[in-house]
């Protein structure tokens, strides 16, 4: 009998491991959650023309290559992004306000990608007023248990026919 009772005991303990999650992984709402986060800490961050508030998303190092709407074509590495951020911020005069709209986020273990639509209006230090949409795609990755942006894609239409950007379209 106790052989049986044993016998039992260790099946269920055994069948208890198998529904343990593995590793320290939260469900695909979680992560979303999170990464919605990341989006809503940079869009504090961007408006208050903090770039170290704006890189708390980004992939620290060389792991992080950005697609975006000025030249360079591509800018490796995070201390590349972190100038192209201070450049960008040093152009404005006054409040900097940025929208998004329409994100989705799909998400995987370790891999996540987020894109929608952004506004992005404000003044330059020129005088001249900006208000443009733009897309934007982020690939991310869990590193150190953490999400982190690994990729950004900012983009503007373009017309074929004249080859200029497109920049006074509205959703």
């Amino acid at each position: 009998m106790r052989s049986r009772l044993l016998t039992v005991v260790i099946a269920l303990t055994m069948l208890a491991g198998c529904k343990a999650p593995l590793g320290n992984r939260e469900s695909p709402s979680d992560s979303e959650t999170q990464i919605n986060q990341l989006f809503a800490n940079w869009q504090k961050a961007f408006e208050a023309k903090d770039v170290n508030g704006v890189m708390g998303i980004y992939a620290p190092g060389k792991m992080l290559t950005a697609y975006d709407i000025v030249p360079p074509l591509e800018y490796n590495g995070a201390d590349a992004y972190r100038k192209d951020y201070a450049d960008f911020f040093a152009q404005f005069d006054g409040p900097l306000r940025v929208e998004m709209r329409g994100r989705h986020v799909e998400v995987g273990r370790d891999v996540a990608f987020a894109y929608g639509l952004e506004r992005i209006t404000g003044k330059l230090k020129s005088g001249k007023a900006v208000d443009i949409w733009l897309r934007y795609t982020a690939g991310l990755k869990r590193i150190g248990g953490q999400w982190r942006d690994v990729h950004d894609h900012i983009s503007v239409p373009a017309d074929m026919n004249t080859g200029k950007a497109m920049l006074d379209l509205k959703p």
